[in-house]
């Protein structure tokens, strides 16, 4: 299964989600289940605008973008990020309004059951779709599983804090729940916006790529014939990048120098699969 077809499925979920939430609310009454359905309400322009990314991403190279179209993937991140501060707003509004005028919530039960369905369906799509990030390094599919997560996290607790306000009819616990949700997606607003950035700015690949770079480097080094140095790597979406100088004798032959680098750079796609190596000859004198 494609990262787009993730995608297209978190779309589905969304919609479901937002239909089930809102009926929760419509049943109850309760802000903080406003909250929750308001923050499904976000999954859903999330996931259209990463499916959107993800597709442009997959575009190869042309004229005007000769090293592809991977780092519109940080913009669907960046994107989910300030739609996450937009809700949490509309969240802690909402949530003092209901401060200042506390109302008694109905059909909790019916209410909660509809928003515990949804939070299971969150939960295992969430899953699926963090795994497949992994596999294929989708910065948009690992933050809409991340969102989803989130937002499981949230409902968890949003349906806590009710079944306390049931049993202690303290109602002024309902809105305080969803100032608690808002702060919550607040915070991995911040974190989804950062990664994004660190992206766009060519973040060097993470510990473990380098790691294996060095490696294959290192087996390939020789203190009398090769050895390497002003070593940088970055990351564009799904596509990681190094440089770097290789020093040879200056006797070798044009010939043999590059069927050298030839095995460094097959080498190295071996280690980092999706790995793109530019390899500077140099003599080492």
């Amino acid at each position: 299964m494609q990262v787009s077809a993730y995608l297209k499925l978190s779309v589905a979920v969304a919609i479901a989600t937002i239909v089930l939430k809102t009926g929760a609310w419509w049943l109850t009454g309760s802000v903080s289940l406003l909250s929750d359905a308001l923050e499904s309400l976000v999954n859903l322009a999330g996931a259209i605008f990463a499916l959107a990314m993800v597709t442009l991403a997959a575009q190869p190279p042309d004229d005007d973008h000769p090293y592809g179209h991977h780092k519109a993937e940080y913009f669907s991140s960046s994107f989910e990020g300030l739609l996450i501060f937009s809700a949490a707003l509309a969240i802690i509004w909402a949530a003092v309004q209901r401060m200042l005028n506390p109302q008694p919530l109905e059909q909790l039960g019916l209410g909660l059951v509809l928003s515990v369905v949804s939070t299971v369906m969150n939960g295992v799509l969430a899953w699926a779709m963090l795994r497949k990030s992994r596999q294929h390094r989708s910065v948009a599919l690992e933050a809409d599983a991340r969102h989803l997560f989130t937002d499981v996290w949230t409902t968890v607790g949003v349906v806590a804090g009710l079944l306390a306000v049931s049993s202690t009819g303290w109602l002024w616990l309902d809105p305080v729940i969803a100032i608690a949700v808002a702060l919550n997606i607040l915070r991995e607003g911040a974190s989804l916006v950062a990664r994004s950035a660190g992206g766009l700015m060519d973040q060097a690949v993470d510990p473990e790529t380098q790691q294996a770079i060095e490696q294959v480097l290192q087996s390939f080094a020789h203190e009398k014939t090769v050895r390497f140095d002003h070593v940088t790597t970055r990351r564009a979406g799904q596509r990681r990048f190094v440089d770097l100088h290789m020093h040879m004798p200056p006797a070798w032959t044009l010939q043999r120098a590059a069927a050298v680098r030839g095995s460094v750079e097959q080498a190295l796609m071996s280690a980092v699969p999706g790995l793109r190596a530019t390899i500077q000859l140099l003599p080492s004198d």
